[in-house]
């Protein structure tokens, strides 16, 4: 897979929100790694200092009356978005992402949409 994001860049964005997530109340989960370099099936790691070639980086988030987003960063610029609202709605998504910065604004977005809190 072509190399598109810097997911360690990524991650930091996730590790700069997270505080302020807490803050409100949301649960947020470990974040959680894929390595290309193991043996099939590839178990996600907590602990980047186990990853040695990262294909994506992932996290959970839930909220009260049972809310949860999941988004999963792939290196190669794409995000998965998963997500049941506030509302009930079901949310199924695949942005394009070009950038660490682009992924922190699409948690932002994500985390408005879902929770019902305003952006950053």
């Amino acid at each position: 897979m072509e190399r598109v994001i810097d997911l360690d860049q990524a991650a930091a964005e996730i590790a700069e929100r997270r505080l302020g997530w807490e803050h409100i109340g949301l649960v947020v989960e470990s974040v959680t790694w894929r390595d290309e370099a193991a043996p099939w099936p590839q178990a996600l790691e907590t602990d980047r200092g186990h990853v040695t070639a990262p294909d994506s980086v992932g996290l959970e988030l839930s909220g009260r009356d049972e809310a949860v987003l999941g988004v999963v960063l792939f290196r190669g610029g794409w995000a998965d978005v998963d997500a049941l609202t506030l509302a009930g709605d079901l949310v199924t998504e695949a942005p394009a992402v070009e950038s660490p910065k682009a992924f922190g604004v699409l948690l932002d977005n994500c985390v408005a949409r879902v929770f019902g809190v305003p952006e950053r």
